[in-house]
């Protein structure tokens, strides 16, 4: 039987690696791997025109329409991007936020309300410091560039104040005191270069282990969706890819862990790894349903919470069952 070739788009990840670069195949399928630095670029691609047999995708953006209903995409239980954001929370140093319960009343830059990393601050600020989102005064916009693609705009179902920015960057606004405060995905281009813009969170990575040894939530940023009708047609397209990022995962991981020789321009890499096998244990970036179970029904109840869904969801309703018979 011929292989069918299929189109991926996804970042170039090193866990990604080995499906790029061919040394893991999905079995019965020809990919063709489309790597794109850019994941806002992927994600409006995808929705806008379906420029790819599968992508990946923003959780939040893939939970908030298969809650409506209206979205023509399945998603595998592949998470291929996954981040901490205690440290993602920037302040002007003249604002006068010396914690995060001072971000009431206050000014703070999103670049989408939505965006993942967003919610999961929003979820964040809530759980462990009781602040809540109509408690912020929200200003959307893009953070070192101006402006966002439309196709990404989701707005809560509950009045909230969102002043949508299109002339400045909210990078700028920070600096020059116009926002007081800034979350989202990246970091604003002055942080580092201008002494006004700092981390509300300076000891950010203690915090972020201490999260994970208390929740056991590594936060999901990014899931993989394929095409509704080609899943439909070829349900087994969903295990094959599944499958193989899993093997791709794992050869990265072996090949991180090789200890003759640094793999990656970080001089305390293997501490690094050990720091991780001791923080995580066992596979520090699980693929799957059930090892993520916690950490998606959070994401879910953030989603619900921050009026973004409306009611929660079932995880096994809107990721493709996947039957892997382990050797």
């Amino acid at each position: 039987m011929a292989t069918l070739r299929l189109t991926l788009a996804c970042g170039p990840y090193d866990r990604t690696e080995a499906l790029r670069d061919g040394v893991v195949r999905p079995e019965g399928i020809d990919l063709i791997y489309v790597p794109i630095q850019s994941p806002p670029e992927i994600f409006a691609r995808m929705v806008s025109n379906q420029s790819f047999d599968a992508a990946e995708m923003s959780c939040a953006h893939y939970l908030i329409h298969r809650g409506k209903g209206e979205f023509p995409f399945v998603a595998l239980p592949v998470f291929p991007s996954r981040m901490f954001r205690h440290g993602y929370i920037f302040v002007n140093a003249s604002a006068g936020i010396r914690t995060p319960q001072d971000l009431e009343g206050k000014r703070v830059g999103v670049p989408e309300y939505s965006q993942t990393a967003a919610v999961w601050i929003r979820g964040l600020l809530a759980d462990e410091y009781g602040v809540r989102p109509e408690t912020v005064h929200w200003y959307a916009g893009g953070v070192n560039a101006p402006g966002r693609p439309d196709a990404l705009v989701n707005l809560p179902e509950a009045p909230v104040s969102i002043t949508r920015v299109a002339d400045r960057t909210l990078n700028d606004m920070l600096a020059a005191g116009d926002l007081d405060a800034l979350i989202g995905a990246r970091k604003p281009a002055a942080f580092g270069r201008d002494p006004r813009v700092q981390r509300l969170l300076p000891n950010y990575k203690e915090l972020e282990q201490a999260y994970y040894r208390t929740t056991g939530i590594f936060p999901i940023m990014h899931t993989v969706v394929l095409r509704e009708p080609l899943y439909k047609e070829q349900p087994w397209i969903a295990e094959s890819l599944y499958k193989a990022f899993v093997q791709a995962k794992e050869w990265c991981l072996a090949q991180m862990r090789f200890s003759s020789a640094l793999r990656y321009t970080l001089p305390w890499l293997h501490a690094d790894l050990e720091e991780m096998a001791e923080v995580f244990g066992g596979d520090p970036w699980p693929y799957g349903l059930e090892p993520n179970r916690t950490t998606l029904e959070t994401l879910v109840r953030y989603l619900v919470e921050q009026r973004l869904l409306r009611e929660p969801l079932a995880l096994e309703e809107v990721f493709a069952p996947i039957m892997v018979v382990s050797e």
